[in-house]
Parts: structure tokens; C-alpha cells; sequence
């Protein structure tokens, strides 16, 4: 029994690794998301047009492919990635791309009479997305980013291919020295659901609360 606790435990291990690697992916994601989002929104052709470069990329092409550019491409070009650092790039990116198609049209999305009520008040293009056009847009945004987040969590099982001792890879470590499939692939199917049921509560706390301040702001 001892045996299969020291087991669980390296599956364990691995599981902190992932979540790490989920933290840090969102993180990076939101940021690209944010900054590739606004830039499609731009009225300056060069910006809008590297905006719309990135995200069709990084949509078009695989996750596994981008993840082997980032770890084993980069550093013949003078980059040397962590197994870490090159999943949080690639994850980071990948989703991030994603993600900035979700804060397009969310900003889209938000009233003409918005727009419009900006300019009357004499604001900036800047103040009015600050101001007014985000904080209504970000609730509009949250239950995709939270579908977002959830993919990322499950993407991060690629990282095993670069050898980074996440949940996935040391399930198979633990498969190849026990023969037994079931024990460690079912611990971390139950992992990876809890994990996604985590994200998924943390995004619906989100929700509840910044709709709680807009009605009290209305009040």
C-alpha cells in the first residue's frame, strides 16, 4: 500500500506543476488577450494589422508545434527556454489568441449609446474605454474567459512532451513502472476536473461580485 501513496504523491507533485503552469499561462493569456483584443479595436492601420497578424497565427497553427518552436527552435536562434517558461510561452499565446477575439466583441458589443453618451461628455478615446467601454465589457467577457482558462488547464498536458513533470507526465512515469493504466490516468482525471471546477466557481465569484458593484453603481 506504502508503495502506491509514494505513487500518489508523484502524481501530486505533478498536479503543482500543472497548476503553476495554468496560473501562469492565464496570466500571460489575459495580457496578450488584452493587448491583441484592443489592437483589432484600433484605428491605426499597423497596429490593428499586427493585431490580426498574431491572433490568425496563432489560431491557425498547432499548440504542439508552437510548443516544440518555443523549447527546441528559440534557442538555436539564441533563446533558451525552460521546459516551464516554454509552456507558459506557448500556452500563453495559443489561448491568449483565443482570448483577444473574446475582448473584440465584447467591446463591440457594448451599446452605441455608450459611444456616444463618451463623446457628448467630451472623453478621450482612452478615457472612454477605461472609464465606461471596459468595466462593462469585462463582465460580458468572463464566463469566455473562464471557458478559456479551462482549456489552457487541459492544453498544459503537452508540456509532458518536453519532458516537464506535470500530472500527465508523471502519470505515465507511473503507468510505465507499475503496468497499471487505470490507477494513475483516473487520479488525474479526477485532478484535472477539479481543477476546471475551481476555475469555473472562481469565474462565477467574479461574475456575481462585479455585477453586485454595477447594480450598486446604478443605485
Amino acid at each position: 500500500m506504502d508503495i502506491w501513496f509514494g505513487y500518489l504523491r508523484l502524481i501530486l507533485d505533478g498536479a503543482l506543476v500543472t497548476v503553476q503552469l495554468t496560473v501562469y499561462g492565464c496570466a500571460f493569456a489575459l495580457v496578450m488577450a488584452f493587448l491583441a483584443g484592443l489592437g483589432r479595436t484600433s484605428a491605426i492601420a499597423p497596429v490593428k494589422w499586427l493585431a490580426v497578424a498574431y491572433i490568425e497565427f496563432f489560431r491557425g497553427t498547432s499548440i504542439f508545434v508552437q510548443l516544440f518552436w518555443a523549447y527546441y527552435v528559440l534557442p538555436l536562434m539564441g533563446l533558451e527556454l525552460s521546459p516551464m517558461q516554454a509552456g507558459v510561452l506557448a500556452l500563453g499565446l495559443n489561448v491568449g489568441a483565443y482570448g483577444a477575439e473574446v475582448v473584440r466583441g465584447a467591446i463591440q458589443a457594448i451599446g452605441r449609446e455608450q459611444r456616444e453618451a463618451c463623446v457628448a461628455l467630451n472623453l478621450t478615446r482612452a478615457q472612454s474605454l477605461r472609464h465606461v467601454i471596459l468595466p462593462q465589457a469585462v463582465v460580458v467577457m468572463l464566463p469566455t474567459f473562464g471557458n478559456n482558462a479551462i482549456e489552457l488547464l487541459k492544453a498544459t498536458a503537452i508540456v509532458s512532451l518536453v519532458s516537464l513533470g506535470d500530472m500527465t507526465f508523471q502519470a505515465q512515469v507511473v503507468r510505465s513502472q507499475t503496468g497499471s493504466t487505470a490507477f494513475p490516468f483516473l487520479t488525474i482525471l479526477v485532478l484535472y476536473f477539479l481543477m476546471s471546477s475551481v476555475i469555473t466557481l472562481f469565474v462565477r465569484a467574479m461574475e456575481r461580485r462585479m455585477s453586485r458593484g454595477f447594480e450598486g453603481t446604478r443605485a
